[in-house]
Protein backbone atom coordinates (compact mmCIF):
# COMPACT_ATOMS: atom_id res chain seq x y z
CA UNK A 1 0.00 0.00 0.00
CA UNK A 2 1.41 3.46 -0.44
CA UNK A 3 2.64 4.97 2.19
CA UNK A 4 0.61 8.46 2.27
CA UNK A 5 -2.27 6.40 2.03
CA UNK A 6 -1.77 4.55 4.62
CA UNK A 7 -0.84 7.53 6.57
CA UNK A 8 -3.70 9.72 5.69
CA UNK A 9 -6.17 6.58 5.89
CA UNK A 10 -4.17 6.56 10.07
CA UNK A 11 -5.12 9.90 10.42
CA UNK A 12 -8.51 9.73 9.31
CA UNK A 13 -8.82 6.80 11.90
CA UNK A 14 -6.84 8.13 14.27
CA UNK A 15 -8.95 12.02 13.90
CA UNK A 16 -12.55 9.75 14.13
CA UNK A 17 -11.28 7.88 17.02
CA UNK A 18 -10.28 11.84 18.55
CA UNK A 19 -13.62 13.25 17.83
CA UNK A 20 -15.79 10.27 18.75
CA UNK A 21 -13.66 9.68 22.70
CA UNK A 22 -14.33 13.21 22.61
CA UNK A 23 -18.06 12.98 21.93
CA UNK A 24 -18.42 9.53 23.89
CA UNK A 25 -19.10 7.36 21.04
CA UNK A 26 -18.88 3.87 21.70
CA UNK A 27 -19.21 1.77 18.35
CA UNK A 28 -20.14 -1.65 20.16
CA UNK A 29 -22.81 0.58 21.77
CA UNK A 30 -23.91 1.91 18.66
CA UNK A 31 -24.12 -1.30 16.70
CA UNK A 32 -26.15 -3.16 19.38
CA UNK A 33 -28.27 0.28 19.26
CA UNK A 34 -29.01 0.36 15.56
CA UNK A 35 -29.71 -3.71 16.10
CA UNK A 36 -32.03 -3.00 18.53
CA UNK A 37 -33.68 0.19 16.51
CA UNK A 38 -33.67 -2.67 13.76
CA UNK A 39 -35.71 -4.86 15.91
CA UNK A 40 -38.12 -2.62 17.34
CA UNK A 41 -38.83 -1.02 13.89
CA UNK A 42 -39.33 -4.68 12.70
CA UNK A 43 -42.00 -5.40 15.50
CA UNK A 44 -43.33 -2.14 14.94
CA UNK A 45 -44.03 -2.50 11.52
CA UNK A 46 -45.40 -6.67 12.04
CA UNK A 47 -47.55 -6.16 14.69
CA UNK A 48 -48.72 -2.19 15.33
CA UNK A 49 -48.16 -0.32 11.86
CA UNK A 50 -49.84 -3.21 9.69
CA UNK A 51 -52.40 -3.31 11.86
CA UNK A 52 -53.43 -0.03 12.24
CA UNK A 53 -53.08 0.57 8.52
CA UNK A 54 -55.40 -1.99 7.61
CA UNK A 55 -57.52 -0.66 10.53
CA UNK A 56 -57.06 2.80 8.73
CA UNK A 57 -57.31 1.42 5.22
CA UNK A 58 -60.67 -0.46 6.44
CA UNK A 59 -61.95 2.55 7.22
CA UNK A 60 -60.99 4.71 4.80
CA UNK A 61 -62.73 1.95 2.08
CA UNK A 62 -66.01 2.34 4.60
CA UNK A 63 -66.27 5.96 4.43
CA UNK A 64 -65.53 5.77 0.73
CA UNK A 65 -68.51 3.29 0.33
CA UNK A 66 -70.43 5.52 2.87
CA UNK A 67 -69.99 8.42 0.47
CA UNK A 68 -71.07 6.60 -2.57
CA UNK A 69 -73.84 4.93 -0.64
CA UNK A 70 -75.09 8.53 0.40
CA UNK A 71 -75.08 9.69 -3.37
CA UNK A 72 -76.89 6.85 -4.06
CA UNK A 73 -79.40 7.74 -1.42
CA UNK A 74 -79.52 10.92 -2.29
CA UNK A 75 -80.08 9.81 -6.37
CA UNK A 76 -83.03 7.53 -5.18
CA UNK A 77 -84.28 9.80 -2.71
CA UNK A 78 -84.87 12.82 -5.71
CA UNK A 79 -86.63 9.80 -7.96
CA UNK A 80 -88.71 8.78 -4.74
CA UNK A 81 -89.66 12.30 -4.52
CA UNK A 82 -90.32 13.05 -8.31
CA UNK A 83 -92.40 9.62 -8.32
CA UNK A 84 -94.10 10.92 -5.16
CA UNK A 85 -94.87 14.43 -7.11
CA UNK A 86 -95.86 11.92 -10.08
CA UNK A 87 -98.46 10.54 -7.99
CA UNK A 88 -99.66 13.18 -6.43
CA UNK A 89 -100.59 15.17 -9.57
CA UNK A 90 -101.95 12.32 -10.88
CA UNK A 91 -104.15 11.40 -8.10
CA UNK A 92 -105.54 15.46 -7.70
CA UNK A 93 -106.12 15.14 -11.37
CA UNK A 94 -108.34 12.14 -10.81
CA UNK A 95 -109.92 13.72 -7.84
CA UNK A 96 -110.50 16.62 -9.58
CA UNK A 97 -112.09 14.50 -12.36
CA UNK A 98 -114.49 12.45 -10.26
CA UNK A 99 -115.53 15.70 -8.23
CA UNK A 100 -116.75 17.10 -11.82
CA UNK A 101 -118.13 14.05 -13.21
CA UNK A 102 -119.86 14.20 -9.17
CA UNK A 103 -121.32 17.58 -9.98
CA UNK A 104 -122.08 16.69 -13.36
CA UNK A 105 -123.72 13.28 -12.37
CA UNK A 106 -125.50 15.61 -9.60
CA UNK A 107 -126.75 18.26 -12.08
CA UNK A 108 -128.48 15.51 -14.26
CA UNK A 109 -129.85 14.17 -11.16
CA UNK A 110 -131.35 17.36 -10.45
CA UNK A 111 -132.78 18.04 -13.40
CA UNK A 112 -133.76 14.68 -13.95
CA UNK A 113 -135.78 14.99 -10.37
CA UNK A 114 -136.94 18.22 -11.53
CA UNK A 115 -138.95 17.26 -14.54
CA UNK A 116 -140.02 14.31 -12.65
CA UNK A 117 -141.34 16.54 -10.36
CA UNK A 118 -142.78 18.75 -12.87
CA UNK A 119 -144.40 15.92 -14.50
CA UNK A 120 -146.12 14.72 -11.10
CA UNK A 121 -147.10 17.81 -10.55
CA UNK A 122 -148.58 18.27 -13.66
CA UNK A 123 -150.53 14.72 -13.67
CA UNK A 124 -151.85 16.12 -10.41
CA UNK A 125 -153.16 19.23 -11.41
CA UNK A 126 -154.77 17.40 -14.24
CA UNK A 127 -156.04 14.67 -11.71
CA UNK A 128 -157.54 17.36 -9.95
CA UNK A 129 -159.36 19.42 -12.79
CA UNK A 130 -160.43 16.03 -14.10
CA UNK A 131 -161.76 15.70 -10.35
CA UNK A 132 -163.10 19.09 -10.22
CA UNK A 133 -164.83 18.52 -13.48
CA UNK A 134 -166.21 15.51 -12.58
CA UNK A 135 -167.55 16.97 -9.26
CA UNK A 136 -168.61 20.23 -10.71
CA UNK A 137 -170.69 17.88 -13.14
CA UNK A 138 -171.93 15.78 -10.37
CA UNK A 139 -172.84 18.72 -8.74
CA UNK A 140 -174.51 19.79 -11.57
CA UNK A 141 -176.69 16.87 -12.41
CA UNK A 142 -177.21 16.92 -8.11
CA UNK A 143 -178.53 20.27 -8.78
CA UNK A 144 -180.14 20.19 -12.04
CA UNK A 145 -182.45 17.24 -10.56
CA UNK A 146 -183.19 19.22 -7.38
CA UNK A 147 -184.16 22.38 -9.15
CA UNK A 148 -186.21 19.97 -11.26
CA UNK A 149 -188.52 18.96 -7.82
CA UNK A 150 -188.37 21.97 -7.35
CA UNK A 151 -189.83 23.56 -9.71
CA UNK A 152 -191.99 20.52 -9.89
CA UNK A 153 -193.39 20.79 -6.08
CA UNK A 154 -194.05 25.10 -6.60
CA UNK A 155 -195.58 24.22 -9.61
CA UNK A 156 -197.82 22.15 -8.00
CA UNK A 157 -198.62 24.31 -4.83
CA UNK A 158 -199.40 26.92 -7.46
CA UNK A 159 -201.54 25.54 -9.63
CA UNK A 160 -203.15 23.52 -6.98
CA UNK A 161 -203.50 20.35 -9.07
CA UNK A 162 -201.01 16.99 -8.55
CA UNK A 163 -198.79 16.59 -11.77
CA UNK A 164 -198.98 13.50 -13.47
CA UNK A 165 -195.41 12.11 -14.25
CA UNK A 166 -195.33 13.01 -17.50
CA UNK A 167 -195.73 16.65 -16.57
CA UNK A 168 -193.16 16.31 -13.91
CA UNK A 169 -190.80 15.09 -16.47
CA UNK A 170 -191.43 17.72 -18.99
CA UNK A 171 -191.33 20.60 -16.34
CA UNK A 172 -188.31 19.16 -14.97
CA UNK A 173 -186.79 19.16 -18.49
CA UNK A 174 -187.64 22.78 -18.85
CA UNK A 175 -186.09 23.72 -15.42
CA UNK A 176 -182.83 21.52 -16.96
CA UNK A 177 -182.69 23.30 -20.28
CA UNK A 178 -183.50 26.79 -19.19
CA UNK A 179 -181.06 26.52 -16.49
CA UNK A 180 -177.54 25.17 -19.04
Amino acid sequence: MNPIIAAATQSVSETVRDTADMFGWNWKLFLSQVISFCIVAFLLRRFAYKPILAILEERRRKIEEGQLNAEKIRKELAEAEKRYQEIVSKANADAQKMIDEARASAAHLSERKQQEAITAAEQIVAKAKEAAALEHERQMQALKRELGHLVVETTAKVTGKVLTPDDQKRLQEEAVRQVA
